[in-house]
């Protein structure tokens, strides 16, 4: 297939493809899907070989939240029955972030819910940063509070904080449509002030909100321009009580297209599998490994993920390998240049995408019949930060 042989070759030489080949990706057919999944897999093992890096989320303030973003089972508003609690102190989120190290976790994301914090709350994380990397020698640390005031993301670098978590979610044409207690220019904002103060930037999407599949290619190319060094993927977890429960708009087969064009618009960057894999990927999760080189181990903010175990069970059996907390994350070219401007946070790796329930993307093509509503799937996190019980990692 042309179009393929294209995108590999631009891949391996970092270069962009246009936004028609990657449009073209998004409209491929089931037929042609392993094909696809086989050229995507080319570009993500010549930058990231067989490695898949393990990120692990601790949500520091779960629900409260004034922001009204559709998708979000936190948003002001929402009905869902999540887990709701303020601040944990240090020494609780560290234990969390302790379960999901031992599990094999090389970045731990500390999120919290809100518009952004207050000077006190960025005092609260870097007592939490500190407590989190005493107790885990060589754990990194992705912060992910919400917009970003000016100095805070230059003292959370400070703290020890190592990257910082912002997602577009959507293209500016949408973004609207989705919320409207703040703005996309906002949000991006908040991923160049990270970057400034030498952060690595962490930035991604969500998909199956309605957008079309000008949308995704709009955002995956506005991302490419603001250069993060972390791309998380989400596919939207239709939560009942919130604004997109009834959006189902994804089939496991959109959701390998969507990564794969991901992939080749960031040939070079980490590519995440976030929120909503084991909802709307499935079975074919392992698949997805041959496009995306990270993923989040066990639960998520306020949903549960599969069995931490069975992520490493996963991992294994589809021939990949955990990588290991002495390996660097980003190719050497993205390293050197990160350290050539001055970066410091670039030597682990790349950065976690945090604060993101999953979102799929709505596309031109039908949904298949096969891709009904699979609400059994949606569970509320009920263990782990905030709760009494064991987390999942």
């Amino acid at each position: 297939m042309d179009l393929l042989n294209t995108l590999v070759d631009k891949g391996l030489r970092r270069e962009l493809p246009t936004r028609e080949e990657a449009l073209a990706v998004l409209a491929t057919s089931d037929d042609e899907l392993l094909d696809v999944v086989a050229a995507a897999g080319k570009v993500r093992r010549q930058w990231f070989g067989r490695r898949v890096k393990l990120n692990y989320l601790v949500n520091l303030k779960s629900g409260l939240c004034p922001e009204d973003c559709s998708y979000c089972s936190q948003r002001l508003g929402s009905k869902a029955e999540i887990l709701k609690y303020t601040w944990l102190k240090p020494d609780e989120a560290s234990q969390a972030a302790a379960a999901g190290v031992a599990g094999g976790a090389k970045r731990v994301c500390l999120v919290a819910s809100g518009r952004g914090p207050t000077d006190r709350d960025v005092d609260r994380v870097a007592q939490t940063i500190a407590a989190v990397k005493e107790q885990n020698e060589g754990v990194e640390v992705c912060a992910c509070l919400g917009l970003l005031s000016e100095g805070q993301a230059e003292r959370l670098r400070g703290a020890g904080a190592d990257a910082y978590n912002h997602n577009l979610n959507t293209s500016e044409a949408t973004y609207a449509d989705i919320t409207k207690t703040h703005t996309y220019a906002d949000r991006v904002d908040t991923v160049q002030k990270a970057h400034a103060a030498g952060l690595s930037a962490c930035s991604g999407l969500i998909a199956g909100m309605g957008e079309k599949d000008e949308d995704l290619v709009d955002v995956v190319f506005s991302l490419r321009e603001l250069d993060p060094d972390s791309v998380p993927v989400n596919f939207l977890i239709p939560f009942e009580g919130t604004p997109l429960a009834k959006e189902w708009n994804l089939t496991p087969q959109r959701c390998l297209r969507i990564l794969a064009m991901v992939r080749f618009v960031c040939p070079d960057i980490e590519v995440r599998i976030a929120g909503g894999r084991e909802v709307h990927l499935r079975s074919m999760q392992p698949l997805a490994l041959n496009i995306a080189n990270s993923i989040f181990l066990g639960d998520y903010l306020t949903s549960e993920g599969q069995a931490g175990q069975a992520d490493l069970d996963m991992i294994a059996d589809a021939g990949f390998e955990v990588e290991g907390t002495d390996q660097v994350t980003l190719p050497r070219h993205r390293v050197d240049a990160a350290a050539a401007a001055g970066c410091g946070s670039h030597e682990g790796g790349s950065c976690g995408p945090c604060g993101s329930e999953p979102a799929a993307e709505p596309s031109a093509e039908p949904v298949a019949d096969a891709n009904e509503a699979r609400t059994d799937l949606v569970a509320v996190r009920r263990r782990g930060a905030g709760t009494d019980l064991a987390p999942n990692a």
